[in-house]
């Protein structure tokens, strides 16, 4: 079994330089660079700072489920949610870039149905989260982007 990611903050610095890298990456390309994680598409995810107000861009992996994306907030494991669940669920209304196209979405968690069924999805798409769920107590969370 792998380690979880270090809690150090030069850890996450570094994460956060790469997903910066990443945003700029694929709005100069639509998505063809930076787009995909693997077999794992990308999407840009907008969100503001529910204490700072600012606004934010985050790049995530995400699952199609009809006309509704799907998203995970694991933070490969640790035992925090990231910040942009959190802002998100202050929140909800929203916007995604999917490679040149902007969506308005409303994020909302998965019920423990949707969560269950969908979560057999995400770990097929992407085999990590499973992984990062066996590093933590908390539940994951899995997060619903509803057209808006």
């Amino acid at each position: 079994m792998t380690k979880p990611p270090p809690a150090s903050s030069s850890y996450w610095k570094l994460i956060s330089l790469v997903a910066r890298v990443n945003v700029a990456v694929y709005r100069l390309s639509g998505g063809r660079l930076g787009g995909r994680f693997g077999r794992a598409p990308i999407l840009l995810l907008q969100h503001v700072g529910r204490r700072s107000g600012k606004a934010r861009v985050t790049p995530l992996l995400y699952l199609a489920d009809g006309d509704r994306l799907v998203i995970v907030a694991s933070k490969g494991g640790t035992d925090r949610h990231p910040a942009w669940f959190h802002n998100l669920m202050a929140n909800p209304a929203t916007t995604v870039e999917v490679g040149r196209e902007r969506r308005r979405v409303r994020a909302r968690p998965a019920t423990s149905e949707e969560r269950e069924r969908l979560w057999r999805r995400l770990v097929e798409m992407y085999p990590s989260y499973a992984t990062y769920q066996s590093h933590t107590d908390r539940v994951i969370p899995v997060v619903v982007l509803e057209p808006a």
